[in-house]
């Protein structure tokens, strides 16, 4: 799977893997850890834009730098969020203020930003946002709840999709605010425990939450068109480390098999060379589409791959270890929460591959409608 990389690529890819060996430690503080690669340079690789503290980086040597970032023992980023999505939504739509303000502290590691997007009546729906902005003097009340928001609990900032026109329907009268989560008794953050007893998501409640006039992007009322631009933000050099990460997965799989006989099963055998396969083919599609513009399907395509694949990699995980797949790695006790080894968490966690991020319903009709041009599914009045 080459990229085409040369040698001043591949030289990068030294720097890079030397400074991760310094630098990275699995173990350290996620807040501590984003300041410490916003001191370097490491944040904001791919805006195209200087100037923030970032580096500038071309697209191949973005590549370089997920793919050894995943090899290496640094730990998930908390940054993300703003880095990936929220800061080139800016760069496109945002105020030169607005850019001056919040660009910097991103690439600093300084501040650190959730996604108020799904709301309990308007998951993969997002037109559905019923959560309201009301004009209040020099800025607005938002009253409404959000959830499924990733970091909620870690966050300084959310970006939020909310409705400031009264009245309003569907993709009208909505608008992108930046607000402030420091916020007591107007902002409360309650986390969600999953299957795998962690709490990775979370419920926010606005109760008449602050936020600035200045601080709509792109103008009151765009914020749809400045919500699908930042969803179109969610795929590119990103998707090339998950598969590293996928990669990796699938080989503790492989040793679970031989471990406990079950790859002697020909159809065991012929399920685990059936995800290498579709792996393969998942980043030979990632590299086709890489930092492709006007794709309307290709996102939607990208996620109907990974995420079908790695909810079936994880009910492999567990049927390569036949009975001992049901056992935890310490007896359990009542008074203490269950625990998980690795194998495990990766079979309860991708359950929900095929439903966050846009379920796979969505994706096909977005295909059907966008780039297929079927008729539009009837919706209902919301």
């Amino acid at each position: 799977m080459d990229f085409g990389f040369t040698a001043d690529d591949e030289a990068f890819r030294a720097e890079a893997r030397a400074w991760l060996g310094a630098h990275a430690q699995a173990d350290v503080d996620r807040r501590a850890w984003e300041r410490t690669l916003g001191q370097d340079g490491w944040i904001g690789t791919g805006w195209g834009e200087a100037g923030f503290g970032n580096r500038t980086l071309g697209l191949t040597q973005q590549v370089v730098w997920a793919e050894e970032y995943a090899r290496s023992p640094a730990p998930p980023r908390s940054g993300h969020i703003g880095e990936n999505l929220l800061a080139p939504t800016l760069i496109a739509h945002g105020s030169p203020e607005q850019k001056a303000r919040f660009l910097p502290p991103i690439a600093a590691g300084d501040e650190l930003w959730c996604q108020g997007y799904s709301e309990p009546g308007a998951g993969s729906d997002l037109a559905g946002v019923r959560t309201a902005a009301v004009r209040d003097g020099e800025g607005y009340r938002i009253s409404g709840q959000k959830i499924w928001t990733s970091l909620a609990q870690d966050a300084d900032w959310c970006f939020v999709l909310a409705r400031t026109e009264a009245g309003s329907r569907r993709h009208q009268g909505l608008s992108l605010l930046l607000v402030p989560m420091d916020q007591p008794g107007r902002i409360e953050v309650r986390p969600i425990r999953q299957l795998t007893g962690t709490s990775d998501f979370n419920e926010v409640f606005f109760d008449g939450a602050r936020a600035r006039a200045e601080h709509v992007v792109g103008g009151e009322g765009n914020g749809w068109r400045v919500a699908m631009s930042l969803l179109g933000f969610e795929r590119g050099v990103s998707t090339l480390a998950q598969q590293i990460g996928f990669a990796e997965e699938l080989g503790r799989v492989v040793r679970a098999a031989v471990d406990s006989g079950a790859v002697r099963d020909p159809v065991v055998r012929e399920r685990l060379v059936r995800q290498w396969a579709e792996l393969r083919v998942m980043r030979w599609n990632a590299l086709r589409t890489l930092g492709r513009a006007g794709d309307a399907g290709a996102p939607s395509v990208a996620k109907l791959l990974w995420g079908g694949w790695h909810q079936r990699l994880g009910e492999l995980a567990v049927a390569v270890r036949g009975t001992a797949g049901s056992v935890g790695p310490r007896a359990w006790e009542a008074s203490s929460p269950y625990e998980l080894d690795a194998l495990q968490h990766l079979f309860l966690f991708s359950r929900a591959d095929t439903v966050y991020g846009g379920s796979d319903q969505i994706q096909r009709t977005i295909i059907a409608e966008r780039v297929l041009g079927l008729p539009r599914e009837p919706k209902g009045v919301v």
